[in-house]
C-alpha cells in the first residue's frame, strides 16, 4: 500500500488528559493504538499527557532525563514549560511529555480573551473542570509549538491530535499561532448528550429536535 508523501506526517503529537493518566476508555484507545503508530513513526509520533504527580510516580510513566533535554532546558527558560520526558509503559513503549500546567493559571483570563477573539469561545460560565481542562490544553499547544520552532519543522509535515474537550483550547492554539501544523480533534463522547441524559430529559425520544447550542445554554454547557 502507499502513502501520499504531501499527506503522510514525519512528526505527530498525540495529547489527552490521559497519557499516563488511566481514567476511562480513552486511555484504553489511545494506549493500544501506541504501539502501531509507534511502529509506523518509531519514536517521531509524541504522547503529551498532564504532570499530575506530585507525592507518587504515575505507574504508567518511564522517566528519561535523557531525551530532548536542551530542547526542554530551553522551554523551561523561554516558556516558563515545565516538561517531564520519559516512555509510556504500554506495548510500543512510545516518548512522552508531561507537563505541568497549574502555572499558568495567571494567564487564565487572557486565554479566555483570547479563545473569544480569534474563535468565539465563550468561557464566561465557565466552572469546575473547565478551567484545569483549559490550562492543560494550553500548555500542551505551547509545547507543541515550542518543540515545533526549536527543532525548525517548517520543511516537514507535522500534525497535532488533540483528544476529546479537554484539549480543544490546545488546538485553537496550535491555528493561530501555528497553522502550518495540521490539527486534528476527536470527541470521544458528546457533553451535551451526557447532560441531558444526566438530567432525565429524553435524549433519543427527541434526539431530531435538539439544538446543540440551545440545550447547551439552558443546560449551563456552554463553555
Amino acid at each position: 500500500m502507499q502513502t501520499d508523501a504531501k499527506v503522510t506526517p514525519d512528526y505527530i503529537f498525540e495529547s489527552s488528559w490521559e497519557v499516563c493518566n488511566m481514567v476511562g476508555g480513552i486511555y484504553t484507545v489511545l494506549s493500544t493504538r501506541a504501539n502501531s503508530l509507534q511502529k509506523l513513526y518509531k519514536d517521531r509520533i509524541f504522547f503529551i499527557g498532564p504532570d499530575l504527580w506530585e507525592s507518587q510516580e504515575s505507574p504508567w510513566f518511564i522517566e528519561d532525563t535523557t531525551l530532548y533535554t536542551s530542547w526542554r532546558e530551553h522551554a523551561r527558560e523561554n516558556q516558563h514549560l515545565e516538561i517531564r520526558a520519559g516512555r509510556w509503559d504500554v506495548p510500543g513503549q512510545p516518548i512522552v511529555f508531561l507537563v505541568k500546567y497549574k502555572n499558568f493559571s495567571g494567564k487564565q483570563n487572557e486565554i479566555y480573551s483570547s479563545m473569544w477573539e480569534d474563535f468565539n469561545v465563550d468561557s464566561i460560565a465557565a466552572y469546575g473542570d473547565y478551567h484545569e481542562s483549559t490550562l492543560f490544553a494550553y500548555a500542551t499547544g505551547l509545547l507543541i509549538e515550542s518543540f515545533y520552532r526549536y527543532h525548525r519543522l517548517e520543511m516537514v509535515n507535522v500534525a497535532a491530535h488533540f483528544n476529546e474537550w479537554m484539549l480543544g483550547a490546545g488546538a485553537l492554539y496550535i491555528k493561530k499561532q501555528v497553522p502550518k501544523i495540521a490539527t486534528l480533534f476527536t470527541t470521544h463522547a458528546t457533553s451535551i448528550g451526557r447532560s441531558i441524559s444526566g438530567n432525565n430529559l429524553p435524549l433519543y425520544d427527541h434526539l431530531k429536535e435538539y439544538n446543540g447550542d440551545q440545550m447547551a445554554r439552558q443546560l449551563n454547557m456552554v463553555a
